[in-house]
């Protein structure tokens, strides 16, 4: 690969990190958070779920700026927005702060998302890139271990409000991309003047997601299943912290090695589906993950001692999120390139603001049951994904391939 194809892809990859990173400093601090402000259950989880409301906004606004304009500029831009936005959390003193802070940091991580992954697919094989998406899901992964580390050593000695802070540092990230990607390059074309007239008056649009039955359809059951594909994700990250210090009695670093367990699960759980999506279809690979899932967290409720937590953490983990790498590789198969970060953005951040009250909703069954009655209800809600998943006939293996195969490739002065 050339230089500035490589240097956009790490930086994608990078940038995903670091969104991961900076989103995870709510999980890890909410039970400061709660203590310091005095606020409950319900109020704690109404703060991911308008997080997620920020992040459909800015992945439907910048997924559409990102195809019009360009996805690298648009880039940037995001990485600022939810930069500043976190570190801003170091001055909150007020719930109504945080809802405003953490909303305009969603907008900002709603945008980054399929932004990065329209990047990846533009600059790699559409062969590879169920592996590439597994590797830029990685990179979250090992954000969510850097937050966890951060939040055991700055947590206890200088207060939840400092950990945000270091929600700066995808400025670095910014800066390294400006500098690093030449001009020269990004504007020479490789396009027939045909092609570049053709994109030149292209206006992308949300309706070709909608623009027949099928892609409706399509479009429609994606949702469904990035609804409780991060819907189980947030349940289980935002709650699982907060339950085991309650219940067996662990600090604030004892549930981040917790954390740190549960995270090299699901890192491994990517990289391997993401090798298998690629060889074997989504349709298989997506079932063996989601009635894996359906197993491994209703078990996951028997676990009573420190250490089984380590090991049921890191299995739930391997298959609940490992699945999460195939979504970037799906839709750079099923939908035209021209769409990429419009319909990567809108399918994942509908299943971030409606998955987002899993957090509300498991709050409650808190409340009115028991851990065993939270891990049934996700355990449901992954076979129900399975069911809507057995219906999307893009699929199956023949289709996911010949898709990918026929696809033009695209250079970096596109992007």
């Amino acid at each position: 690969m050339e230089k500035n194809k490589k240097l956009v892809q790490r930086a994608a990859i990078i940038g995903s990190g670091t969104d991961d990173l900076t989103n995870m400093f709510l999980s890890l601090s909410l039970s400061s958070i709660m203590l310091d402000l005095g606020i409950n259950n319900i109020q704690a989880g109404s703060i991911s779920t308008i997080t997620n409301f920020g992040m459909l906004l800015g992945g439907l606004l910048f997924g559409y700026l990102a195809d019009r304009y360009g996805s690298l500029k648009l880039f940037k831009v995001t990485l600022i927005l939810f930069s500043l936005a976190t570190a801003a959390m170091f001055f909150a003193n007020s719930l109504t702060t945080i809802y405003i802070l953490r909303f305009l940091a969603g907008v900002g991580t709603g945008g980054e998302y399929g932004i990065a992954i329209s990047l990846l697919a533009k600059v790699t094989p559409l062969n590879k890139m169920g592996r590439m998406s597994s590797l830029n899901g990685v990179a979250g992964m090992v954000g969510n271990i850097f937050a966890a580390l951060l939040a055991s050593i700055i947590i206890p000695m200088f207060g939840w409000n400092a950990l945000f802070l270091m929600g700066l540092v995808p400025i670095l990230i910014v800066a390294w991309v400006h500098f690093s990607v030449t001009d020269d390059v990004l504007n020479q074309s490789t396009l027939s003047t045909d092609e570049l007239e053709h994109k030149k008056h292209e206006k992308p649009s949300y309706k070709e997601l909608f623009k027949t039955a099928k892609l409706t359809k399509q479009t429609l059951s994606l949702m469904f299943m990035a609804i409780i594909q991060i819907g189980g994700y947030f349940g289980l990250m935002n709650w699982l912290p907060k339950i085991m210090q309650e219940e067996l009695g662990l600090s604030v670093s004892g549930s981040s090695i917790w954390m740190i367990s549960t995270i090299i699960g699901m890192s491994l759980g990517m990289l391997f589906f993401g090798r298998i999506i690629d060889t074997m279809g989504p349709r298989i690979s997506y079932s063996i993950f989601l009635l894996s899932s359906a197993a491994a967290v209703f078990l996951f409720a028997l676990v009573k001692n420190e250490f089984a937590m380590l090991i049921g953490g890191a299995i739930v983990g391997f298959f609940v999120n490992g699945m999460f790498a195939g979504y970037g590789a799906i839709v750079s198969k099923l939908y035209p390139r021209h769409v990429h970060s419009m319909a990567n953005n809108l399918i994942i951040n509908v299943g971030r603001a409606v998955g987002g009250f899993s957090s509300i909703i498991i709050g409650l069954l808190m409340d009115v049951g028991t851990v065993q009655t939270v891990m049934i209800f996700l355990s449901v809600c992954y076979l129900s994904s399975f069911a809507v998943m057995l219906t999307i006939k893009g699929f199956s293996k023949e289709n996911y391939h010949q898709v990918g195969n026929t696809e033009k490739k695209l250079t970096i002065d596109n992007i």
